[in-house]
């Protein structure tokens, strides 16, 4: 057994600490628009009390959504009734339909609060990141068929009929998804998920669909129908401007990227507990909603056994206090080397991960 292998400690928390970190936040107008089309990441922001509660905030944000979005397609189907518009009809269905893609999220959500096994050792919150991948399909898919429609109506335009019932059904439409978007997106923000992030940036895109439908109308009514394939265009753009968004912070999950300022956080941290020479390396990734971290320090190589699991285990300790949503750490532990110590110290201080020395 090697030096490493005995100093090194590992230590789970069901509780993640909340803590106050800075942002800058947009603000004006300009900010207001970028924040609808690319929410601002909050990776560090406040969390929840522990993971199970997480992932319970999760399936109810979700059981939520669905029934709000229910309710505004019942609303529709009886404005359709109303009108006997097929437009509207086919509308209605796609917005159902969307509706239905939180549903692996839902399933995804379920199976995070499930035990790791011999073979899923680190338990199944990858589940959500694959959800996510669904959700971004799915914004691809919409932002398609918006683009396909729209350059088909400037090509061939279509009359549209009953206008003030189509006005009204954009309006439930819009207030509907958006609602459930501000509300999926402020719960996936508070507890750390990108996919349901992403999902209510899916809804968004209904909405704006809602909302493209609502200008459409108007445009109609005031003499002037090709506004409802200039706005659809313009909808596709807003769709894909959404779409970067999400492919972008689903795809860092997968791809194990965390906000650099965690890093810098914990190797403060880190390097402040007493008894650590250096800090070596600090690495962290996304399981779902939870941190994992795994952290190399150097400490003083005089050190008995006893004292150097106490220093990891003091470090674990900061750590999980310092970094939000972090629910599991290793520590590693080495007998720092004198005479190469500024050696590393500078390598620390060069790279975020330096490489490993052999033990």
């Amino acid at each position: 057994m090697t030096d490493h292998d005995q100093w090194s400690h590992r230590h789970t928390h069901g509780v993640d600490h909340g803590h106050s970190h800075g942002h800058n936040h947009r603000e004006g107008l300009r900010g207001v628009i970028t924040e609808i089309f690319a929410p601002h990441s909050h990776d560090a922001a406040d969390s929840l009390d522990n993971a199970l509660e997480s992932s319970a905030a999760g399936i109810r944000a979700v059981k939520l959504s669905l029934l709000v979005l229910g309710i505004t397609a019942i609303v529709q189907i009886v404005i359709v009734v109303l009108s006997g518009s097929i437009a509207l009809a086919a509308d209605t269905v796609h917005n159902f339909s969307d509706a239905l893609t939180a549903v692996p999220l839902w399933i995804a959500f379920a199976l995070s609060t499930k035990a790791a096994t011999r073979r899923y050792t680190y338990g199944f919150g990858r589940a959500e990141d694959l959800a996510g991948l669904f959700v971004v399909a799915m914004i691809t898919m919409s932002a398609i068929i918006a683009g396909y429609e729209a350059i088909t109506r400037l090509i061939h335009p279509q009359p549209i009929t009953n206008v003030g019932w189509v006005a009204l059904a954009g309006v439930v439409g819009f207030i509907g998804n958006e609602w459930v978007a501000l509300y999926r997106i402020r719960v996936g923000r508070r507890i750390g998920s990108a996919a349901l992030v992403a999902d209510g940036l899916h809804a968004r895109t209904d909405g704006f669909t809602s909302l493209a439908v609502l200008f459409a109308a108007g445009g109609v009514a005031l003499g002037f129908p090709l506004a409802d394939p200039i706005i659809g265009l313009l909808i596709t753009v807003a769709i894909l401007a959404v779409l970067r968004t999400a492919v972008r912070d689903v795809f860092r999950r997968l791809l194990d990227g965390v906000d650099p300022e965690l890093i810098d956080t914990a190797e403060a941290t880190l390097a402040a507990r007493p008894g650590v020479r250096s800090v070596r390396s600090v690495r962290m990734r996304w399981i779902g909603h939870r941190l994992h971290a795994d952290a190399e320090l150097d400490i003083d190589r005089a050190l008995s056994l006893a004292e150097a699991h106490r220093i990891a285990h003091d470090a674990e300790h900061d750590l999980i206090h310092a970094v939000p949503k972090l629910t599991t750490a290793m520590i590693h532990a080495y007998p720092a080397d004198d005479t190469n110590a500024a050696e590393l110290h500078r390598q620390g201080a060069e790279s975020i991960t330096p490489p490993r020395r052999q033990s």
